[in-house]
């Protein structure tokens, strides 16, 4: 049982997604709160992560665009990029909200305890001397980039993501060690301002997580831009070079840059807090929990990037949010993470919620699936943008639609219905139904709906 005579009604250790989400919803259910961050709140997705890349890419939008003007009758001179004005765009987009989430901490009255923290029992953790006590602790302690053994990070020639932020200049030639989400994101950026890329993956495909479709129409769309990538090469070989980096790959063929991204993942960020010491489960370093985020010792919750699965900040706000509702005894359903949206912004973005085919197939059977696969080009809006891609849909025969992939630029904003159609079982006839407003990407989740219901409109098989 949890210590009813605690100082707090829940203490949290870490500040980024999970943890302030946590913070502020139990704040509003009437609990007394502190938050411990031992750097600044916000954490990675804000300072280091979904924010700052996102704006990067869209630099990289805004040189694409400037260079292709002359396709939509408007003529416009490309000079070049200046990182240090992408830059100042870039920290003035985060600072601005810092300043805005700083704000939500005193509207919430949450204490925030500036320190490094340790669990050190089921209701204490300890900050630089100091012992908060909580009835409830949270721990959302989050992630970092993963390395390789034999990569020495530098900084400077083998970087990570967080190093890749804050280059001053764009790399003439930048290898990417990894073709997940972070690889292929900061390829497409980097190519956009104007470097060569080259992508090492070891498996089969890029962002190989997702629908193979997806991954196909992504590495097409890599080729017509001038990604190279090798896919289902491990590296045997990485070193640095009089001027660069080399990365020897099997058979001897070798890939040169100035500099090699290293983007294999996150890890989560637990050595040495005390989990374990205090008996908390894990696994790999990851906090194991239940469906409701509760670890092995009671009081003790977990959130965000250090519980199993995806490592999304989204992800990290629902989780925060369910465990102070809770511990507020509110009963919240248990999150369905293939229910959780996923998007890759890369140029086209990638975007899905749910199963992938492959996954349905093995779920339920291979003769139980259905797809439909429509291309952007029955789209009118997306020949607007000039861009290439598909809204695909996966259901069940006679059942409900349980994957959403779409893959084309700005495709992102359209994966909310996704999210509901996934997560409200609905029918292909019950989406088909639904008016979808013309001319907008939004139409082509009817139309996709519409083909697989039986009754195409715009398409024919």
């Amino acid at each position: 049982m949890s210590n009813p005579n605690a100082g707090y009604d829940v203490v949290i250790l870490g500040g980024g997604s999970g943890g302030y989400a946590c913070a502020f919803r139990a704040a509003e259910l009437g609990m007394s709160v502190a938050l411990i961050e031992k750097d600044k709140v916000g954490g990675t997705c804000l300072h280091r992560g979904c924010i700052p890349t996102k704006a990067l890419l869209h630099a990289g939008e805004v040189a694409d665009t400037t260079r292709e003007a002359g396709q939509f009758g408007v003529e416009a001179e490309f000079k070049g990029v200046d990182m240090g004005a992408v830059n100042k765009y870039k920290d003035g987009i985060v600072s601005g909200l810092y300043k805005g989430v700083q704000g939500l901490f005193k509207a919430h009255k949450v204490e925030v305890i500036n320190g490094y923290g340790k669990l050190t029992g089921p209701n204490t953790i300890e900050v630089d001397g100091r012992t908060v006590t909580g009835k409830n602790i949270v721990l959302a302690s989050g992630s970092y980039s993963k390395s390789l053994p034999n990569i020495e990070i530098d900084g400077e020639r083998f970087i990570t993501s967080e190093h890749a932020l804050n280059l001053d200049k764009v790399p003439e030639k930048a290898i990417v060690i990894g073709g997940g989400v972070i690889g292929v994101e900061f390829a497409s950026a980097w190519r956009s301002l104007g470097a060569e890329v080259e992508i090492v993956e070891g498996l089969p495909r890029l962002i190989a997580a997702e629908d193979a479709d997806s991954s196909k129409q992504l590495e097409r769309s890599f080729r017509k831009r001038g990604i190279k990538f090798h896919t289902g090469k491990f590296f045997e070989k990485a070193e640095a070079t009089a001027d660069g980096v080399r990365i020897t790959l099997p058979g001897g063929k070798t890939v040169e840059g100035d500099v090699a991204l290293v983007a294999v993942g996150r890890g989560p960020n637990t050595e040495g807090m005390g989990y374990e010491q205090v008996g908390v489960e894990m696994d790999r370093g990851f906090v194991l929990t239940d469906e409701h985020l509760r670890t092995n010792v009671a009081g003790v919750y977990a959130a965000g990037d250090i519980v199993p699965g995806v490592q999304l900040a989204h992800r990290g706000f629902a989780q925060g949010i369910h465990i102070a509702e809770h511990i507020a005894g509110l009963e919240p359903a248990p999150i369905d993470e293939k229910g959780i949206p996923r998007v890759t912004f890369t140029e086209p973005e990638v975007a899905s919620v749910g199963y992938n085919e492959d996954e349905a197939q093995e779920k339920w059977g291979k003769d139980k699936i259905k797809s439909y696969k429509l291309s952007l080009a029955a789209n009118g809006k997306s020949g607007i943008l000039k861009t290439q891609g598909f809204v695909k849909m996966v259901s069940v025969e006679d059942g409900p639609i349980v994957g959403v992939h779409m893959v084309g630029a700005r495709i992102s904003e359209q994966i909310g219905e996704g999210e509901l159609i996934y997560n409200w079982e609905a029918y292909a006839d019950d989406v088909a139904k639904l008016i979808h407003m013309h001319p907008t990407q939004n139409e082509a989740l009817g139309e996709a709906a519409m083909a697989l219901a039986g009754k195409p409109l715009h398409v024919h098989d």
